[in-house]
């Protein structure tokens, strides 16, 4: 399955059509300097960020400043069991994310159990990176991480919401693994993806996640997320996913 992208640099979107392209617009274009910062906002997954709002940069400023909360009582059963099918519709969330965010994508039976595919590009290194299930070096990422979310509002939550956000394609993206498990629980005034081109998207959908149910930002944070997305005014913040409550069938401790 080719599901299409686009690269979005100064409000213009361009297709990408794999690696040949991009080359392409590295050797006509002079590089990809006019994105640095931001700008690609990966695959365009019909389930996670396919509809867009108004500018990131605006929408951080209405995210509610506070000190980060204890960590005591996290553990990620918190969260519901992992990948639960939140949507109903036959798939764990995990092989959802694959379909989405994978090209060439090859399957177990039917069109649910992804076992193998291409991130082209990873967004976190923008570097191809290969999909072979039980042996993968692909990751589901939280983009607001769990932990992180649970200090900044999650602990005090129902149950449900928990489990709504855990399993949201708009907070989870298919990413290289190494850089994923280097990221732990930071935040944007912690960690950024190496990959320059990338941060813009990154921390918008951040931004996306933490307005949608209600996260706070610690002060350094808010900052960082303006001094990101102050290089790029004009990105737009991801809408989309799944609602903020899980089905009633699903239990978190």
């Amino acid at each position: 399955m080719r599901v299409e992208s686009a690269v979005t640099c100064g409000g213009a979107r361009r297709r990408r059509a794999g690696a040949g392209a991009v080359v392409a617009l590295l050797v006509l274009g002079g590089g990809l300097s006019a994105c640095e910062g931001g700008g690609g906002d990966g695959k365009d997954g019909a389930a996670g960020s396919g509809a867009r709002g108004g500018p990131a940069l605006a929408a951080v400023d209405s995210l509610t400043v506070k000190g980060r909360a204890p960590r005591t009582g996290y553990e990620r059963a918190r969260f519901g069991s992992p990948w639960a099918d939140t949507d109903s519709n036959g798939c764990g969330t995990r092989d959802d994310i694959l379909k989405r965010d994978l090209d060439g994508v090859k399957f177990r039976d039917g069109d649910c159990t992804v076992v193998s595919g291409t991130l082209a590009p990873d967004p976190y290194t923008g570097k191809e990176v290969t999909f072979t299930r039980g042996r993968s070096r692909v990751d589901i990422d939280h983009v607001v991480a769990l932990s992180d979310a649970w200090q900044k509002g999650a602990g005090k939550w129902r149950p449900s919401k928990r489990i709504a956000l855990a399993n949201d394609p708009l907070n989870l993206l298919a990413v290289d693994a190494g850089p994923n498990r280097g990221k732990g629980d930071g935040d944007t005034a912690t960690w950024l993806p190496a990959n320059k081109s990338y941060r813009c998207a990154y921390v918008a959908r951040q931004v996306a996640v933490k307005k949608k149910y209600g996260l706070w930002v610690t002060g350094a944070e808010r900052d960082a997320m303006r001094r990101v997305l102050s290089r790029c005014p004009q990105e737009k913040l991801p809408a989309g996913g799944g609602p903020t409550e899980a089905p009633g069938r699903f239990r978190a401790r």
